[in-house]
């Protein structure tokens, strides 16, 4: 019990001092998830960016210089096919996918594609510092880009509540009774 009560102690004092400090501009009662990002297939007039998409390996592939580089060495296209490294900078997206359709997929096609934020499932953190942690222990499971991100837990007269005791609650006049194991 004398450690539950401490960590509820310890918490209090790092939710209080996150309210001054580092609630990321958020209203109470808050909380922290993780903001991750994403590509997405979307309209040609929506399109940050573009893929090349091969149905063989049901892969898609960025059209950069580096791609290519990485697509001629494990193909072994070394010696003919790496001509197009001399003229990537002068080439669109479709002199890009005919060189792919000669060397890789013939059935590859280009897909239009933009980015796209998400709250990543299954995270609630009730601070910030915890999703730090979060985020550096599991980084692997995340974009590069992935951060904290606050939320309001707007309307969740539950969650205040208890929020709300958690932050205002007198933990030292918990009374712990003698032979209670804690």
């Amino acid at each position: 019990m004398n450690a539950d009560i401490q960590f509820l102690k310890d918490l209090q004092a790092q939710m209080k001092w996150e309210d001054k400090n580092d609630y990321d501009n958020q209203a109470a009662p808050r909380f922290w998830t993780v903001m991750d990002y994403k590509n997405e297939p979307c309209w040609d007039e929506h399109a940050e960016h573009w893929v090349i998409y091969s149905p063989s390996n049901c892969e898609d592939y960025s059209i950069e210089e580096e791609t290519i580089k990485n697509l001629i060495d494990s193909h072994d296209l070394v010696s003919y096919a790496a001509v197009i490294l001399e003229e990537f900078s002068l080439m669109d997206d479709d002199d890009v996918l005919e060189w792919f359709h000669k060397f890789i997929d013939e059935d590859a096609y280009l897909v239009p594609q933009r980015e796209v934020s998400f709250i990543a499932p299954n995270t609630m953190f009730l601070t910030k510092e915890e999703a730090k942690r979060h985020l550096e222990l599991n980084h692997y499971h995340y974009s590069k880009k992935a951060h904290t991100y606050a939320m309001t837990a707007w309307r969740a007269p539950k969650v205040e509540r208890l929020l709300n005791i958690l932050m205002s609650f007198d933990w030292d006049s918990v009374q712990v009774k003698e032979g209670v194991k804690g």
